[in-house]
């Protein structure tokens, strides 16, 4: 599709050949040039009209246009690198009132504070912080969270984590923090000769809404079992869990879980309860 098919921009190559935007690794970059396929990505997250939209990593705005002319009432961009502002600025003349670009660390800054009503946050996230957001996102202690869904570009193999169930090669720390109180699912994937440079791996498109929690647990204590029963998954989690815990005999016994079980037999429910007993036992 060329730009002009939508909303009366330039194709998104002269605006990149334009402005000088050549993609940098640095800022774990790869731009999406197709705007068929921004809008299939603007629409996993349902009919936007009216909606609030905060999108990080916005580049030369490709998937930003998609927001707008999918009807989005406001979209809130971050973007770290000066040299897409201009681009960006371009987008907000054509669609007057609707664009707030924040130059900015997405690590930096929240995106949810200045808003009045729950977002949707829709991205092709920048490869280098993408899963530190989503975790972010995914263990804040209020919830419902300020955000009333996630649309998000990652490496399949992220995606493939996110969803993945207990036993498999998959099923890890990102598993548990997204199946705890949210649901999450890959909406379809993307072939490497979308981007522009097309990375080396495929890409896919995860959707996730959150829900009531399975179960109570400190988010801050969640993260921590989870980072040392998977950070030696391969060992049983009574030596995996010393890297966390003083005591890990006396917490899988009080939570009734072997000791010589691995991480990635564990049922979300049975990383909670381990969170909530780990707050008195250590």
């Amino acid at each position: 599709m060329s730009g002009t098919a939508f909303d009366g921009l330039p194709p998104l190559r002269e605006v990149i050949a334009r402005h000088g935007l050549a993609a940098r690794k640095s800022l774990g970059q790869n731009f999406l040039l197709d705007l068929n396929l921004t809008a299939r990505i603007a629409r996993v997250a349902g009919p936007l009209e009216g909606v609030s939209v905060v999108e990080i990593g916005p580049g030369p705005g490709g998937l930003t246009r998609a927001l707008l002319a999918e009807g989005a009432a406001r979209v809130i961009a971050v973007e770290r690198d000066e040299r897409c502002l201009a681009a960006l600025a371009e987008i907000g003349e054509r669609y007057p009132g609707r664009l707030q670009v924040i130059a900015g660390d997405a690590l930096e800054i929240d995106p949810g504070a200045g808003l009045d009503g729950p977002a949707r946050v829709i991205a092709n996230l920048p490869y280098n912080i993408g899963t530190e957001l989503f975790v972010r996102w995914m263990t804040p202690r209020r919830w419902p969270p300020w955000w009333e869904s996630l649309t998000l570009m990652f490496q399949r193999e992220v995606a493939e984590r996110i969803v993945a169930r207990p036993g498999t090669g998959a099923y890890g720390r990102l598993s548990v923090l997204a199946q705890w109180r949210a649901r999450a699912r890959i909406a379809f994937e993307v072939n490497p000769a979308a981007f522009t440079p097309p990375p080396k791996v495929t890409s896919a498109v995860v959707h996730v809404v959150p829900v009531e929690p399975v179960a109570q647990a400190e988010p801050k204590l969640l993260e921590r079992v989870t980072a040392a029963a998977f950070g030696q998954r391969r060992k049983m989690l009574r030596q995996s869990l010393k890297t966390g815990f003083r005591d890990p005999l006396a917490l899988l016994d009080a939570a009734g879980i072997d000791p010589t079980r691995r991480a990635e037999t564990l049922a979300v429910e049975e990383f909670l309860l381990l969170a909530r007993l780990a707050e008195r036992i250590g």
